[in-house]
């Protein structure tokens, strides 16, 4: 299994991938993210009534800051030049919910799968971090990759929510 994990050298080390031979291509990925609050701190996000202020401005600003940095936060990650970082947060009114989607855009030598997660899940922290003190028991989950295009292993695309377990999602090559 190690010959099939490029983060793994000969001796089973971790190491950064050598990526330099790799063209520059358009790369695009998209992650997901969902927040589920207590019907009283939902209604209090939505009506703009948070002690801290509005949660959806300071959490799309979260998930752009954290993509621009996401080889500070994960050891092995390349530092990218981001073309464009989106995120886009929606509420659930069903599900007392905010559901986040973050795009990273780069021409680059490696995906950006990781800045896309990085970028959905700080935004998800910043809504918590927003809320916390109305409603210390909201979850942050699931959290994933949705997309992904551009390199070598070509398209990737899953269903949102998933299903149980980390099997769902196919994969078109």
């Amino acid at each position: 299994m190690t010959d099939q994990l490029s983060h793994l050298d000969s001796r089973g080390v971790a190491r950064m991938v050598d990526v330099s031979d790799k063209a520059l291509t358009r790369r695009e990925a998209e992650a997901a993210a969902r927040v589920t609050l207590s019907p009283e701190a939902f209604q209090a996000a939505c009506q703009g009534r948070l002690p801290k202020g509005d949660l959806l401005s300071v959490a799309r600003l979260a998930g752009i800051a954290a993509a621009k940095r996401t080889a500070d936060w994960i050891p092995l990650c390349h530092p990218l030049p981001l073309d464009q970082v989106r995120v886009e947060i929606v509420a659930d009114q069903e599900a007392n919910a905010f559901d986040i989607r973050a795009t990273c855009v780069a021409v680059a030598r490696t995906g950006v799968e990781m800045e896309a997660l990085v970028a959905a899940s700080a935004a998800a922290l910043a809504i918590y971090d927003m809320i916390k003190a109305v409603d210390r028991a909201a979850v942050i989950g699931p959290v994933g990759v949705v997309r992904k295009s551009g390199g070598r292993r070509g398209e990737f695309l899953r269903s949102w929510p998933p299903a149980e377990g980390p099997a769902d999602g196919p994969v078109v090559e």
